[in-house]
Order: C-alpha cells, then structure tokens, then sequence
C-alpha cells in the first residue's frame, strides 16, 4: 500500500519562507518522476513543480518560477518543496504525487497559509 506523507506546511507571513516535504513508504520511489500540487479552496488541483526520477530535471507552473525549488532525496524516498518570497496566492493545501502514470493514493496534503 503506496503512502504518502506531506509535512512542513504553516502560517507565514507575505514574504516568508517554507519548506515542505513528502515521504513515499510501499513503493519504488527513485524510479518515479514526482511533483507538488496545490489546491486552493473552491480550486482544482493544479501541479505546481516536478522533478525527474534522479532529480536531473526540474519544471515549474509561471506561478512559482525563481520561488519555490523542488528537490528529492532517493535514499529518504522523500521529495522537498522549497518555497520563498511567499505570496497569499500561494495559500493552499500542497501534496506531492507522481507525474506520469496513474497517481498513487494521495495524502492528507499539508496546509500553507500565507497572510499579514
């Protein structure tokens, strides 16, 4: 059974700074092409950076580009989403999932909220 476990979400002000990460347990991760999504409330889902399966090639929605750094550690089977220059429109609940093939499960994702 695939699990995944985001973390490291929060409240921070315009600006801020946060680092979120997502452990897979019950799969082969290294092999798994993985991004981040949020989803704001009354939104979809959007993908909103991804990361190649050794971590060579990375991509990023306009939105969060020279912001936010998507990393992963093969060994931890965990990926990381470091977020910067935080905005309130970055404000949604964030989860990873793999990008190509069918999603595994999701988590309960990790709540960012950005506000003064």
């Amino acid at each position: 059974q695939v699990q995944l476990v985001e973390s490291g979400g929060g409240l921070v002000q315009p600006g801020g700074s946060l680092r979120l990460s997502c452990a897979a347990s019950g799969t082969i991760f290294r092999n798994r092409n993985m991004g981040w999504f949020r989803q704001a409330p009354g939104k979809q889902r959007d993908g909103v950076a991804r990361i190649g399966s050794n971590g060579d090639t990375t991509n990023y929605a306009d939105s969060v580009k020279g912001r936010f750094t998507i990393s992963r550690d093969n060994a931890k089977s965990t990926v990381y989403l470091q977020m910067n220059s935080l905005k309130p429109g970055d404000t949604a609940v964030y989860y990873c999932n793999v990008m190509t093939g069918n999603r595994w499960p999701w988590g309960q994702g990790t709540q960012v909220t950005v506000s003064s």
